[in-house]
């Protein structure tokens, strides 16, 4: 019953006009970049950060996770007609979306990926209703040394659960973890690593170093990318509604799909990527009808599974952001970067003293939803005709609005520096085949991470064992230590690097 009380006041605040509106603009300026390979939900929420300084709390948060959730519709549509995925979740749509677009079935696939991203959304906005009062009650009884716990098993998590080599991502989250202490230390107040750079006593920018990896970077790969890759399947994009057998087919993949992203959601380090590539793998791992479409050469299981799972994984991962201030993966962080710009404290307080922007972000969801299935399947042609442009047009106005969003964050060119410095780093992880996603998590939960170890050391008067004898940490603890005997087992390191081979 209180669960319905707090939809309705949820409710209440998402249908104002004004929140209606930017819930709107979220979710078009989501497609809109989820559309546009280059340019994900990472550096356009850092872009639009500067922003958020003349709007409410409420409707700066509902416009940013509706780009959010916005970019995983959105991918998807160039994932499948061009073969290039807008958004890094959708990289595995496009093995057998691309392959229904060429044999002229582009309408169905995009129609799949459509209905099966609003059916896992709705879904997924129902158990963050559900789960979050629950877990916001157990946030309560989280100290330093609970808080430092949960952050190894983030870390940890976001090593286990990334693509590609484990080497790679632990070299990626050490290097999130450094780059982290360059700041002024919180006990003696003296600068760290700042190497006499006035600009760097206070730690780099996190925006900086976002916008520099994932924007520059994304934007550089793309334009590696040779032209004549890009085809678009304009004229064969008719017939949108799928077939009685494709719908048979579609929706037993959706409902594994919105189960599995559900659960990779709520996970540290999980989030929309890992959900879809998992998905994908559960649905080659699934018993098929006879004479199917084999998966890689057009099979609508493969859109519908992965499309459904990073849909409820983007929203799913605002649970342990709202209730225990952990971002557990990187918008989730920029999330909480807009948060603290609003005087927020994220953590499990905000639903007992901001109960209006908790609820309405929540019910927000499934309105935004509700407006991407609007937005995607009866404008499809708009979103084509954005794809016609040539790509050397449109990096010059990304890279324009990138400097933009930089400069005026501090009125400062030294972030415009740092940004274009981690450009050619994004550059060089890019060509080594390393996930950046890590390095950010570890930058983000670095510095809390030492506050809290400090922390949990002066309250227990230095006694190391106090991680363990506590039972919320050390439970943590176990969980983090049983994460990696689990990944290093011969037979789960064999299945998780075929997952990442099909998907490459």
């Amino acid at each position: 019953m209180e669960l319905i009380d707090n939809l309705m006041l949820g409710f209440g605040v998402a249908f104002t006009f004004q929140n209606l509106l930017y819930a709107f603009g979220g979710a078009l300026l989501g497609t809109l970049i989820g559309v546009l390979p280059g340019l994900g939900p990472v550096a356009t929420i850092a872009m639009l950060l500067p922003s958020i300084y003349a709007l409410d709390a409420t409707p700066a948060l509902i416009m940013l996770a509706g780009i959010y959730y916005g970019a995983q519709y959105g991918g998807s549509t160039t994932a499948i007609l061009i073969n290039v995925p807008g958004e890094s979740a959708s990289v595995v749509t496009a093995i057998d979306g691309y392959a229904m677009a060429r044999k002229g079935r582009a309408g169905p696939a995009l129609a799949a990926a459509g209905l099966g991203s609003f059916f896992a959304g709705c879904v997924a906005t129902l158990i963050v209703a559900a789960f979050a009062p629950p877990l916001t009650e157990v946030a309560f009884k989280f100290g330093p040394a609970e808080y430092f716990s949960l952050m190894v098993l983030g870390l940890i998590g976001a090593v286990v659960l990334a693509s590609g080599s484990l080497v790679k991502a632990i070299a990626m989250i050490l290097l999130g973890l450094l780059l982290g202490q360059i700041n002024t230390d919180v006990i003696s107040g003296v600068p760290r690593y700042s190497f006499d750079i006035p600009e760097l006593t206070d730690g780099i920018g996190f925006v900086a170093i976002a916008m520099g990896v994932f924007g520059f970077g994304e934007i550089v790969a793309n334009l590696a990318r040779p032209e004549e890759q890009r085809e678009v399947f304009t004229k064969d994009v008719k017939g949108l509604w799928p077939t009685k057998q494709d719908f048979k087919d579609a929706f037993p993949a959706v409902l594994r799909g919105t189960a599995l992203g559900s659960v990779l959601g709520i996970l540290p380090g999980g989030g929309a990527l890992l959900a879809s590539f998992a998905a994908y793998t559960l649905e080659k791992k699934s018993k098929g009808r006879p004479g199917e479409v084999p998966f890689g050469q057009g099979n609508i299981r493969g859109v519908a599974g992965p499309e459904s799972a990073n849909n409820a994984g983007a929203q799913t991962s605002f649970i342990p952001m709202l209730t225990l201030g952990i971002p557990p993966n990187a918008v989730m962080a920029l999330m909480v970067g807009a948060m603290t710009i609003k005087g927020i404290q994220p953590g499990p307080q905000v639903m007992t003293s901001n109960p209006e922007l908790f609820w309405g972000l929540i019910a927000s969801m499934w309105v935004g939803n509700a407006m991407l299935i609007i937005l995607n399947l009866p404008l499809i042609g708009i979103w084509i005709k954005l794809l016609t442009v040539p790509y050397r047009f449109l990096y010059p106005a990304i890279l324009s609005f990138c400097c933009i969003g930089l400069y005026t964050l501090n009125n400062n060119n030294f972030d415009v520096y740092m940004a274009a410095a981690f450009g050619v780093v994004g550059v060089l992880f890019y060509k080594l085949g390393c996930e950046p996603a890590p390095l950010l998590l570890g930058f983000i939960l670095g510095p809390m991470m030492e506050e809290n170890l400090r922390r949990a050391l002066l309250l227990s008067r230095g006694d190391w064992t106090t991680f363990m004898t506590r039972p919320l940490s050390a439970g943590l603890l176990i969980a983090a230590a049983l994460m990696i005997v689990v990944v290093m087992m011969p037979s789960i390191k064999n299945k998780r690097k075929e997952a990442f081979q099909d998907a490459d």
